[in-house]
């Protein structure tokens, strides 16, 4: 691969999308670049499960005729995660149950991307039913981060980010019931936005956005940059008529003297469960930029952090494992064992009883609402995306500060703002160096309240021109 090539698919969304329209580059052309880039590493990191470069190229030369006709997004060249429909390609939410589903009709993200004039590269890989941080099924294996090979990329966005990452796409989307667009953007370090549920229209996400998952889950952009992150979240948010949880609400830029009326509240742990030095660094490091930039930022640990965490085990394991119960029923032997051990943790409490499913729903509000009272003062959140950084494939336990940290427990980090249903956006800012020297990034996570999502990307935009992207090096070679 040409060092032009390389360069040109490492460049951010908004200086491809300056590059296409100003002549510089075609979308043929960039296209191009993109095939090459994807046939030359994902092989080694299988990050790209449906990849057919005759129909980019078609797409690419209608994109290209349509001079006069340039949206937003115009020849952009985007991934998306194999749980959003999107027609002509396999969405199989990495189950042997759906092999060979490929999708008629887009989800209405996906049409949306069309109509903003997205070049669509193909489906992302992800973990069974996107019940685990590692990304890895019977279907396809396991994708593998492109910093070191020998760790995951994360999950059950895991694909989408070990592409965008690497220089295979410039941005995607990916979706979120308990960390699955922070952890894996925080592993490969990308940046991604877990929006407020609805203001990115989830009609079209398998399995279906609806009860509990209305409120934990949502469909995120990923991207190298939180400004190509916010320019597709700006392109695609909006109310879908046909969705009942997604609101009239439009985009709203915020100037800086806006985002600056806000306090931030900052932690690095929660008082509960260690993280890593490094982890610890990359907060403190992005709490002093802000305070250089003139935000107020001030410690700060929300007291309903624990219980908002157990909310989310009964929501999203117990409940998650109990919708999914009809669908597995008599399909076991097909099972993944990253599935398996999702059903696994749900079978480790006894089931839900209906009075205990009530209580549960009743807590969600009232819990939400306590948790919004003590952001009265701190509206802006500064933390962790994790206890640690991206792991080895199937490791399930870590020692941090000489205790032992659980899998899903690493993970609590993320999962209290799905229960929240608060925007939270990922940049990367620390690195970590392995045993073996390789070097790993640390993402840290904004937080805002509900429906403040342009507040969360405008502080991370300043968190991120403040550190930002690097390329892994096998992108860079």
């Amino acid at each position: 691969m040409s060092e032009a090539t390389n360069e040109l698919v490492l460049q951010p969304a908004v200086r491809q999308l300056e590059m296409l329209r100003s002549g510089q580059v075609s979308v043929v052309e960039l296209a191009e670049a993109h095939i090459r880039q994807i046939e030359r590493l994902n092989p080694r990191l299988n990050a790209i499960v449906d990849f057919d470069a005759d129909r980019i190229r078609a797409q690419a030369r209608q994109l290209d005729e349509m001079r006069h006709e340039r949206a937003a997004l115009h020849g952009l060249p985007v991934t998306v995660k194999s749980s959003i429909a999107t027609a002509g390609c396999r969405c199989e939410i990495g189950s042997l149950l759906n092999k060979g589903n490929i999708p008629e009709e887009d989800a209405v993200v996906v049409a949306r991307l069309r109509a903003a004039g997205a070049l669509i590269l193909g489906t992302t890989n992800c973990p069974e039913f996107l019940v685990a941080y590692e990304t890895a099924n019977l279907l396809y294996g396991s994708t593998r981060n492109p910093w070191d090979p020998d760790r995951s990329p994360g999950g059950s966005s895991g694909g989408e980010s070990a592409a965008i990452a690497a220089g295979l796409s410039t941005a995607g989307l990916g979706s979120d019931g308990g960390g699955s667009v922070r952890q894996p953007a925080h592993a490969t370090g990308i940046c991604s936005l877990k929006p407020t549920p609805g203001r990115i229209p989830s009609r079209g996400h398998l399995p279906p956005c609806v009860g509990p998952f209305s409120t934990l889950g949502a469909i995120g952009p990923m991207a190298r940059t939180i400004a190509d992150v916010k320019l597709m979240f700006q392109s695609l948010c909006g109310q879908d008529p046909g969705e009942p949880g997604s609101p009239p609400v439009g985009y709203r830029e915020r100037t800086l003297a806006e985002l600056r009326r806000h306090s931030i509240g900052v932690f690095e742990d929660d008082g509960i469960l260690p993280v890593t030095p490094e982890t610890r660094a990359a907060v403190q490091s992005a709490a002093a930029a802000l305070r250089d930039a003139g935000f107020r930022v001030e410690p700060f640990r929300p007291s309903t952090l624990e219980l908002l965490r157990k909310l989310w085990w009964k929501l999203f394991v117990q409940c998650g494992a109990m919708l999914f119960a009809p669908a597995i029923r008599g399909k076991e032997r097909l099972l993944s064992p990253i599935f398996n051990e999702f059903l696994g943790f749900a079978a480790s409490a006894r089931p839900l009883e209906a009075a205990q499913l009530l209580d549960a729903w009743a807590e969600l509000d009232l819990l939400r609402a306590r948790a919004l009272a003590e952001m009265d003062v701190y509206s802006v959140l500064l933390c962790p995306v994790s206890s640690v950084p991206a792991f080895r494939h199937g490791d399930r336990k870590w020692t941090v500060g000489g205790r032992a940290v659980e899998y899903l427990d690493a993970m609590r980090y993320t999962q209290w703002f799905n229960v929240l249903a608060a925007p939270a956006a990922v940049a990367p800012v620390g690195r970590t160096k392995t045993e073996e020297g390789t070097e790993l990034p640390i993402g840290v996570q904004i937080v805002a309240r509900p429906w403040r999502d342009e507040t969360a990307l405008g502080i991370a935009a300043i968190v991120d021109d403040a550190f930002g992207y690097r390329p892994p090096p096998c992108a860079a070679r």
